[in-house]
Formats: C-alpha cells, structure tokens, sequence
C-alpha cells in the first residue's frame, strides 16, 4: 500500500475528479506509486457519489491508508475488511501467506501470530477450509477486525492466549511480526507514525527481539515436521540461523522476492513426519 510524505494541511482538489484518468493523474502527481491501482479503487468506493469521492480523495491525499479509507483490501485475491487504525496488509507478505497454505495440510491446524486484520488467517481459511486456523494479536482492536473477518482470534501476547489443546499439534506458526531496528524507525516514510503506531514495527536493536521469541516458543506448539515461518529482512535471516538450528529446526530457507530482496525465513522443526 504506497504512502507519500506531505504537510499538515487539508489538501485542494483543484478540478473535479470524478473520472479514472484525471483522479490517476493527481495521485501520480501527489507521489502514490500504484496512482491507477488506487484510482479504481476509490471511484468503485465512492459508486458515483460526488461528495463521497472528494472526501475520500482528500484523506488519501493526507497520506491515510486506502485501505482505512474503503475499508477493504485485496490480500492473495481475498477481500480482507481492515478498520481504521488496525495494521494494513502489504502486498510483501503475500507470498509468506502462500507459502503458509503450501504447508498447511487440508485438515491440518495453523497458528497465525501478530494477525493484525486477519489477513494471513483469513488466506488460510480461504484454501484450507477444512483446517482449523487460530490467531493472535496483542492489540484490541485487531482483534476485533479480525474476528469480522471470520478468524478464531484471542487477545494476548503471541502464544499466550491460544487454546492450551493446540501444544505439540500444529503444522504451520506463521507470523509478521514487528522487526524493524529501533534505530531505523526514523528512516520509515514520513507519514507512517501520523497514521499507525510504533507498535506495529519495532523489533528491537536489531528488529529481532519478536522473531526470537516466536521461534523460542513455536516448538511448543508445532508437531515434529510442521513449519515456522517468519516475514524479516535485511540480515535477519542470518542473525537468526544459529538459534534456529539450536531448537532443533532442520531445512532453513530464505525466502527472497523476484528482486532479491529477503522477505522471510521458513524452517522446518525436527524431523519431517514419514
């Protein structure tokens, strides 16, 4: 979901726009990388209605989340509704989310940690209907989202509300979790903390604090053979790797983006079931 910096101020609509190649022109002009994209979006929400489109315009041109604005984001082509101030979905965390689903067996039981809207679960659910998908979050009000979504969701900290019967039985913890440095919080886009809260991002020193604590505690969860698997970056996969194998997870994996970047670990633990 792009964001733009920008000043304080209520922003002008200097001409109407009411059509799709006007409105695309004032987001490119305004710095939204997916102007087209986001264009559709906000006529579809507004459905002709004039005075609708020039307040939802003018909030997206404050840099708020399309997504708080439509209440609704596509996320792996499932719509996800996402209330104002709940984390939003990035498009990076999608193929974590598809690889989840690779690993989930049809009846097998997942744990989706951090859920924030319920994205990751609710991909889940889509295409494992037969599975049983459970999540977390710390945060109230993600809670809340996510249970519109339709997610079994408990309020606490990462495993510390989920059922106790889920030890030793799950196949797939899934999580994307807070892991940006603290020291890097001030070089994030300038609008970020306007709208979402610190909490959603920092990891710690070195963004690891949370992933570390997942993969501590996942073995208490997982049944030997089931999948952890964490959205990081930068050299995080590589800070992580001597702790990962110590508790016992084998098959260690980066996962990488079509440019190369690193956008996740995935790593089996014990043995993998015969």
């Amino acid at each position: 979901m792009s964001q733009r910096s920008r000043n304080h101020r209520e922003p002008a609509l200097q001409a109407p726009l009411n059509d799709l190649a006007s409105l695309t022109t004032r987001l490119a002009r305004e710095g939204f990388i997916a102007a087209a994209e986001e264009a559709e979006e906000l006529l579809a929400y507004a459905a002709a209605d004039p005075t609708l489109l020039d307040a939802s315009v003018r909030r997206r041109l404050t840099g708020e989340p399309l997504a708080w604005i439509t209440g609704t984001v596509s996320f792996c082509d499932v719509i996800v509704h996402v209330d104002p101030d709940v984390y939003v979905p990035r498009w990076l965390s999608e193929p974590l989310a598809c690889r989840a689903v690779e690993r989930l067996p049809a009846a097998g039981t997942a744990i989706d940690l951090c859920t924030g809207s319920g994205a990751i679960a609710a991909v889940l659910r889509a295409h494992r209907p037969n599975a049983r998908v459970v999540a977390s979050d710390i945060d109230a009000r993600a809670v809340a989202c996510a249970a519109g979504n339709g997610v079994e969701v408990y309020l606490g900290d990462l495993f510390a509300p989920l059922p106790p019967d889920l030890a030793g039985q799950v196949d797939v913890v899934v999580s994307v979790v807070p892991y940006v440095p603290t020291p890097e919080l001030p070089l994030l886009q300038r609008d970020t903390f306007t709208f979402e809260r610190p909490l959603s991002y920092d990891g710690g020193a070195d963004g690891t604090d949370i992933l570390r604590r997942v993969a501590r505690d996942s073995p208490g969860f997982l049944r030997p053979g089931g999948a952890l698997l964490l959205e990081l970056g930068g050299d995080q996969a590589d800070l992580l790797c001597d702790e990962l194998v110590r508790l016992d997870y084998v098959d260690l994996a980066v996962l990488a983006d079509e440019d190369g970047d690193v956008r996740g670990v995935e790593a089996t633990f014990g043995r993998r079931p015969v």
